[in-house]
């Protein structure tokens, strides 16, 4: 029997699986909403031909999102969250539609796991267990670890962010500083060291350089609290990310790819892929384009990232989990 505290989660969680859909309608952006890619062309690492700020970085500023899908499902973007009970697949009603509509497998966007190439991730027994039970539980949560933490406006961890909304990218003298609908993430230029072993962050801790066009970021102390998706995916503490952020000389698209190395939690390495894409503000519908009009002292008018409820930490929003009475 469903208890009142179940019932209530699958309330909020029907919430959270349908937000996507009911800000698009809102915004009247709802076609733009569909216009998620079913393939992309990975761009390829080489010498870097375009703009350069003053301190000689590749000049990648601007606002960008992810093209596939977001962060519903890792391993198949735009096939829902399995066991959703809205039906919805592809995270809302606008993007693909419901699961008796959706496209087959072989349609969808390919798994964000390039490697291995079955795009599973290869799980040891017990973190496969417990990534089923955290799926299991996702619409019905009885206890505060079944909640997904982003629902709750904590950080995204350092790959998801880059699938959850648009986010800005801004860069000065020896930083790169990413603004994200949940935070925000610097990245070192540096020679400066890793933060000591028992300092753990949400968005861990990235220390970078630039190799032609590829931004090269070695990422740890990461806390692993955040996940990969609603579908439940995880690391360790202890896991140690290479990220390679690949640029494309026309600035409007770039791949991301990350090998993940977690012994502790999966058997070998395995790389995450994601294409993004820059976005055209005065055209975007309100889940790629996270940004408002502001006008400066000057009377000139910029785009800046929106502060949603999550950046201003107001309240969290979606699930939780409540006693039963």
């Amino acid at each position: 029997m469903r208890t009142e505290a179940g019932a209530a989660g699958v309330r909020r969680n029907l919430w959270l699986a349908t937000t996507t859909s009911l800000l698009a309608l809102a915004s009247g952006a709802a076609d733009a909403q569909t216009q998620w890619d079913t393939t992309f062309e990975k761009v390829e690492r080489g010498e870097w031909h375009g703009p350069r700020l003053p301190d000689g970085q590749p000049d990648i500023q601007g606002h960008w999102s992810n093209t596939i899908a977001n962060q519903n499902n890792f391993t198949d973007p735009q096939g829902g969250i399995p066991g959703d009970p809205t039906g919805v697949a592809g995270g809302s009603a606008a993007d693909i539609g419901r699961e008796a509509a959706a496209p087959p497998r072989s349609a969808r966007a390919p798994s964000r796991v390039s490697d291995p190439p079955d795009g599973q991730l290869p799980f040891r027994p017990w973190a496969r267990a417990k990534q089923q039970e955290l799926l299991a539980n996702f619409f019905e949560p009885t206890r505060p670890e079944y909640i997904e933490p982003l629902a709750r406006c904590a950080p995204a961890g350092p790959t998801k962010s880059l699938y959850w909304h648009g986010y800005e990218i801004r860069q000065f003298p020896g930083y790169v500083l990413f603004i994200f609908d949940s935070g925000s993430r610097l990245i070192h230029l540096d020679d400066k060291p890793h933060l000591p072993e028992q300092i753990k962050l949400w968005n861990a801790d990235s220390r970078g350089y630039w190799e032609g066009n590829t931004l090269v970021v070695d990422v740890t102390n990461n806390n692993a609290k955040a996940r990969l998706a609603r579908t439940g995916e995880f690391t360790s503490p202890n896991v140690r990310i290479v990220e390679h952020y690949i640029f494309d000389n026309d600035g409007q698209h770039y791949t991301y790819e990350a090998v993940y190395d977690d012994p502790a939690t999966f058997t070998r390495p395995w790389t995450v892929t994601i294409p993004a894409r820059r976005v055209t503000l005065d055209t975007e519908s309100s889940w790629h384009n996270s940004t408002e009009p502001a006008t400066l002292p000057s009377g000139e008018v910029v785009q800046e990232s929106v502060e949603r409820v999550c950046v201003e930490n107001n309240e969290g929003h979606g699930e939780v989990a409540l006693p039963s009475k």
